[in-house]
């Protein structure tokens, strides 16, 4: 007999009733079974870091038992609780999850309408119905959520722990936990290998590797100071210990299974049991770092400090910071520095230290920007500190000395940076430096040459006032105020000087107020490179824009001398300054004044040789300098206003005196809108470098200078002269920007013309496109020629001319010395 299996009639159902069993197998033996698997996992991850070494095989042994107890009861209990899961229990869950129940609507039968046709029809349907979603039928997992099982996460810590053993630990230590409750004997220890392990961690500064001392077989150790000694014992407790004089750690247990110390000073290291092993260890001090100051505090040009140092250390320099404190013994206590300062901090920064190569001996510069600190050019204490990785810190002895700053030369920029010196020392000289400041503002045009200048120090000068009328002047006033100071002294000592020849004139000035009030060879050295620049400057200006600088001297006496002779002569200024004889530089400085104004430049035939935009660079140049004039003549009458009283604002009343006001202000706004038409047309003219992004600036600069103009122009119609005031102030800024911008176009047009004007400049007639040196002009833009300075045997004859002419005025007795040294000196080169 021939058994055949019957064909499953529906598949789907039958897997999706197996696969349903399982997910409810595995939701119950997670719910019963979790708490024996995170008893499990945590007790091979504390075996995989060998937890076991660590404490005493007693407790070890102790644990281990607990251990496995926790985990029989749990894992009993676990199973006490399973409820093994049935196909009923499947197909229960199954059914549930199926919409209409469809595994309970099979196992119904019609209970009403079984011979009614009709009904057994619509029977028939659902049936055939549920059929088919049974034959769609898919397996329902099972839940193997435990978070209301496990509110604490443990099965996750546990884990968590395993994974770590493995990753990083010794998952092989495993295997022996069946090793713990065997207690080995000494013979046994030593048959098993080494009972200890020993390693010493230098400090990471000191560069060195770490050793590992099972396998150091010298005697002796050299450690750096503060190197780390890690020792750790295998097997039962109290067969190994340590005995050590290295560290400063006081009494501890020498039988610890787990050991660290530093080194401290020498001594000696021992390991006692079996396979020990003693050192003798010779503790490499860390010496504190040391600073030392090279030579006295230089003041470099711009007034910076610059104190060179050394700093060294063994292993290298971390670190460092210089202190400056006031010297409040050595202040001059008059004028504005009689009254108490004010509190304020130790002035702390940072020394430099190199960002690559080694550290243990440096040799750099402290540079700093002290001159905006109250403290600037008073005495003060200055402390150098570095330190080393360790922590120790090496020092200098404070250093008295003047805290160099920037120093002022212009008498009246000097004057504004000591009434800012008084206001920074003590609050309580506010209404000293007000009396002052308005005593220097009361004629402000004598006082000041810029309109801007005047501005500025009358709203400085105003806000001081206001403040001290409202009472008390605050700190944050105060620092304001000393802010617009140093911007005003800045402005006036460096000025806003368009022409070469007033910036020549002023660097004159300054250095010869320096010599006189014995200013530093670094600020002697500064002010002769300015004066150098000036002079470089002004002498391509006549070289390149020829005109007739005024007349003659008096004996009609006309002499041309070479831009090296110039240059020879500037440097025996400089060479007298640094021996010291400064009476003779200074006579020397104002003999090349006078040579310099007895200069004379013939004028020049104009035509092709100009570069395009010239006339329109000279017209702008005229149109600064009577803005310049309306400025002052505005601002005088803003003065006669306040010294007539304020001026009407709404017209009802003083009409009479009103109408003079009027007229006046009626007429610098005339004047005022007939330089914005005259700038206006400028600005059809052509201009260098149009079409570039130099003469775009260019362009842009002068039509705000336009607006402004403008603006200026209503202002003075509607009699707000102040406001006018600064309007003008913002036209001429933007006017000395649009040259700017037009001379570097024209510097770009000069270097891309080339050669070609080159070749123009050569083209002139005797006497005429020379520059006053006695040189061919360069249309090009560039001072001096490559070519003969004149054509033939007149080159010969010139010569001869200038040289009769130098044997004529070194023959005269009567001319100061310094100046016959010069001649003598001239003929002995020819």
């Amino acid at each position: 007999m021939i058994l055949r299996r019957t064909p499953d009639p529906n598949p789907a159902l039958t897997r999706a009733l197996r696969a349903t069993l399982a997910g409810l197998w595995a939701e119950r033996l997670a719910r019963c079974l979790w708490p024996a698997m995170t008893l499990a996992l945590l007790g091979m991850a504390a075996l995989g870091f060998g937890v076991q070494d660590i404490v005493p095989p007693l407790v070890a042994m102790w644990g281990a038992g607990a251990l496995l107890l926790a985990i029989a009861v749990a894992l009993g209990l676990g199973v006490w609780r399973l409820q093994i899961p049935t196909r009923a229990d499947a197909a229960a869950r199954l059914d549930r999850a199926m919409p209409g129940r469809p595994l309970s609507t099979m196992a119904d039968v019609q209970a009403i309408g079984a011979r009614d046709e009709a009904s057994r029809q619509v029977w028939s349907v659902h049936l055939a119905r549920m059929q088919a979603r049974l034959m769609q039928a898919r397996p329902v997992p099972g839940d193997l959520r435990l978070a209301r099982y496990d509110r604490y996460g443990l099965r996750y810590i546990a884990l968590t722990g395993f994974a770590v053993a493995v990753i990083f630990g010794s998952p092989s230590r495993v295997t022996e936990f069946t090793e713990i409750a065997q207690i080995p004997s000494r013979a046994e220890a030593v048959a098993l290998g080494p009972s200890w392990e020993a390693w010493v961690q230098p400090p990471p500064y000191t560069g060195r590797p770490s050793l590992y001392l099972n396998e150091v077989d010298r005697s002796s150790l050299q450690l750096p100071q503060g190197s780390r000694v890690t020792v750790r014992f295998y097997g039962q407790q109290g067969v190994m210990s340590v005995q050590e004089s290295l560290s400063d750690r006081g009494e501890f247990d020498p039988e610890a299974m787990a050991q660290d110390f530093e080194v401290e000073s020498s001594g000696r290291l021992s390991i006692r049991g079996p396979a020990g092993r003693d050192w003798e260890v010779v503790a490499l001090i860390d010496q504190p770092p040391e600073v030392e100051l090279r030579g006295v505090a230089q003041r470099e040009r711009g007034g910076l400090m610059r104190q060179d140092f050394t700093a060294t250390d063994d292993y290298g320099v971390t670190g460092g910071e210089v202190r400056v404190e006031l010297n409040l013994d050595e202040v001059d206590r008059r004028y504005g520095l009689a009254l108490d300062p004010e509190e304020r901090d130790a002035l702390t920064v940072s020394l430099p230290m190199p960002s690559s190569g080694s550290r243990t001996e440096i040799e750099d510069a402290f540079i700093e920007d002290f001159s905006e600190h109250p403290w600037a050019n008073l005495p003060v204490k200055v402390a150098f500190t570095v330190e080393d990785a360790r922590g120790q810190t090496g020092e200098t002895d404070a250093e008295a000395m003047t805290l160099p700053g920037r120093r002022f030369f212009d008498p009246m920029a000097a004057a504004v940076i000591e009434l800012r010196r008084d206001l920074l020392w003590s609050r309580e000289n506010a209404p000293r430096v007000g009396e002052l400041m308005r005593a220097i503002g009361h004629r402000p045009t004598e006082a000041f040459r810029s309109p801007e200048a005047r501005i500025r120090y009358t709203e400085s000068r105003d806000l001081l006032l206001a403040s001290l009328d409202a009472g008390e002047i605050d700190s944050e006033t105060r620092d304001d105020l000393a802010q617009r100071l140093w911007n005003l002294a800045v402005l006036l000592e460096e000025g806003e000087l368009a022409d070469a020849r007033e910036r020549l004139r002023r660097a004159q000035e300054m250095l010869d107020e320096a010599v006189r009030s014995g200013a530093d060879p670094s600020e002697i050295e500064e002010l002769m490179q300015e004066l150098r620049e000036a002079m470089r400057d002004y002498t391509r200006q006549l070289a390149e824009q020829p005109r007739e600088r005024g007349e003659a001297p008096p004996d009609g006496e006309r002499m041309e001398i070479t831009q090296d002779q110039i240059q020879e002569l500037l440097d025996r200024i400089q060479e007298l300054m640094e021996e010291g004889r400064m009476d003779e530089a200074a006579e020397l400085l104002a003999q090349l004044n006078e040579l310099l104004e007895n200069l004379q430049v013939a004028e020049g035939q104009g035509g092709e040789g100009g570069m395009p935009g010239d006339e329109a660079m000279e017209g702008l140049g005229e149109s600064l300098r009577e803005q310049q004039e309306l400025s002052d003549d505005t601002f005088s009458d803003l003065q006669d206003q306040f010294r007539d009283g304020e001026p009407q604002q709404d017209g009802a009343e003083g009409d009479d005196e009103g109408e003079g006001e009027g007229g006046r202000g009626n007429d610098l706004a005339d004047r005022q809108r007939g330089l914005a038409d005259q700038l206006r047309d400028q600005q059809l003219q052509p201009l260098p470098g149009e079409g570039t992004a130099e003469g775009d600036a260019a362009l842009e600069a002068l039509e705000r200078a336009q607006r402004a103009m403008e603006e200026a122009a209503e202002a003075l119609e509607e009699g707000e002269t102040g406001e006018a005031l600064s309007r003008q102030a913002d036209a001429m800024e933007a006017m000395r920007e649009g040259l700017r911008a037009m001379g570097e176009a024209r510097a770009q047009d000069q270097r891309e013309r080339g050669e070609g004007d080159d070749q123009a400049a050569t083209e002139t007639g005797d006497g005429e496109g020379r520059d006053p040196l006695g040189r061919a002009r360069n249309e090009g833009g560039e001072v001096g020629t490559e070519d003969s300075l004149l054509p033939g045997d007149e080159v010969y004859r010139r010569a001869e001319d200038l040289l009769q002419e130098l044997r004529r005025r070194s023959a005269e007795l009567d001319r100061p010395e310094a100046e016959l040294d010069y001649l003598r000196r001239l003929l002995d080169r020819f």
